[in-house]
């Protein structure tokens, strides 16, 4: 089975056409679990099937551990990258639409960096159910901006990043009766108007280098309660990604690469 991996900021995907992997949904599953392993498959944050006969063009979310997820940032831009690879006349400029199970997110090619990596801004759409709320976790309780960004996101403004707190408060989450669908969480804080720095403890995988959803999620969370601008920098441990949340809703900007083409013999 031919399959593809791509990342943005260490935010790693394997890609399949859906078409060669069409099983029942279990086996589906144990197939992303697999591929995604990383000591004995080829490693990665999710499996994501795509579709390109269809218009437009479709995609489906595994998380490492085999469970759903309605959209990951990165990986719709990891599928760009890859769209951009596979039709060699996309030039700069050229848009992408990509079915997702949050809607469609419409992905513009917008440069080249100096690395030759192709740099997308992405439209994530507007951030839902915004709010802060204390939530109590493990015998403490902890101030979160809880919203949706197209999937469940808990931000938890903080003066300091702490890997120990990230774990802790991440793995508790999953499984806590406020977040019956399990949830995103990041650690954020706001160095200025223009810069968060974040950790990620992503729902299906654990920590991760970066994530998209999630920076979107953490400038949300700052610029509402937070004191931090509407257009401004997030800096996760991959790599710093530029966030606006206008009126047309949320844009995510930076870059995803195709890294490796191989096929599946397991």
């Amino acid at each position: 089975m031919r399959f593809w991996k791509a990342h943005a900021y260490g935010n790693d995907f394997l890609y399949v056409r859906a078409a060669d992997a069409a099983a029942p949904d279990d086996n589906l599953r144990v197939l992303a679990r697999r591929m995604c392993a990383r000591n004995t498959g080829v490693g990665a944050d999710g499996l994501i099937l795509f579709d390109t006969a269809r218009t437009p063009v479709s995609m489906r979310l595994l998380n490492a551990d085999g469970s759903d997820a309605e959209v990951s940032g990165n990986g719709v831009r990891g599928l760009g990258a890859l769209l951009v690879r596979l039709d060699a006349g996309a030039a700069e400029g050229t848009a992408f639409d990509i079915a997702t199970a949050a809607g469609i997110k419409t992905l513009r090619f917008v440069a080249t960096d100096d690395d030759g990596r192709p740099v997308f801004r992405a439209a994530m759409g507007q951030p839902e159910h915004l709010m802060q709320q204390d939530v109590t976790v493990a015998g403490d309780t902890i101030p979160l901006v809880t919203l949706w960004m197209g999937n469940p996101q808990a931000v938890w403004l903080v003066d300091a990043l702490d890997e120990d707190t990230l774990h802790r408060v991440g793995s508790a989450l999953q499984t806590h009766a406020a977040f019956p669908q399990a949830t995103n969480f990041e650690l954020a804080r706001v160095v200025g108007p223009e810069r968060v720095e974040i950790l990620i403890y992503e729902r299906g995988v654990g920590p991760t280098l970066s994530s998209g959803t999630g920076s979107c999620a953490a400038a949300v969370a700052a610029a509402r309660y937070g004191g931090a601008s509407r257009d401004l920098q997030v800096v996760a441990p991959g790599g710093a990604q530029r966030v606006e949340w206008t009126d047309a809703g949320v844009f995510l900007t930076g870059w995803a690469e195709v890294i490796l083409e191989g096929h599946w013999l397991a």
